[in-house]
């Protein structure tokens, strides 16, 4: 699921079936009871004439498995070995990086590459917080080519210079303090 219309469909092809569920989310779906395998086939036959498809258990698991990689070399970046993340991916999942990519695109709608982007951008956020680091190490840090390449990523996912977001945290600390 890779839209709200997506989660939209998937909560109404549920109540058609009568089962409850305990959240839905992008790429998956938490069901209150146990499915019969009769429900199981039903939904997975009136989702593929809706073109979603019904991913398996194995395949959640290597999706869950790339995500908390790629968490894991953001977070750690600096004590990680020097590989490009396809490379790192498909030495820790000893699987070829063509076919955990097309996966991974296939279930979340958006590429590993721009996944990655996301998450640095948020791992950023989180150093330009911590007020510790300046902009040239944050970069170095996450392993960006310069400054003002992870500056112009920034501003692009967020719409606002690094700068611009430490400075508006900075006033919303203060006024909070206040």
């Amino acid at each position: 699921m890779v839209s709200l219309r997506c989660k939209m469909t998937v909560k109404k092809e549920l109540k058609k079936l009568g089962l409850e569920y305990v959240f839905i989310d992008f790429g998956m779906v938490e069901i209150f009871e146990d499915i019969t395998i009769e429900q199981l086939e039903l939904l997975r036959v009136n989702l593929l004439k809706l073109r979603l498809e019904l991913l398996d258990h194995k395949t959640n698991i290597l999706i869950e498995k790339i995500m908390g990689i790629i968490i894991e070399m953001i977070n750690l970046s600096d004590k990680l070995p020097e590989l490009t993340y396809s490379d790192y991916i498909s030495k820790k999942l000893h699987q070829d990086y063509t076919y955990l990519a097309n996966l991974f695109s296939e279930v979340f709608g958006i590429t590993i590459r721009q996944f990655i982007i996301i998450n640095k951008i948020e791992k950023v956020k989180e150093l330009l917080l911590y007020d510790k680091l300046n902009l040239t190490e944050i970069a170095f840090k996450l392993h960006y080519s310069s400054v003002s390449h992870w500056s112009h990523q920034f501003k692009k996912i967020t719409g606002l210079t690094p700068s611009f977001f430490k400075q508006l945290r900075k006033k919303r600390s203060n006024l909070e303090n206040i």
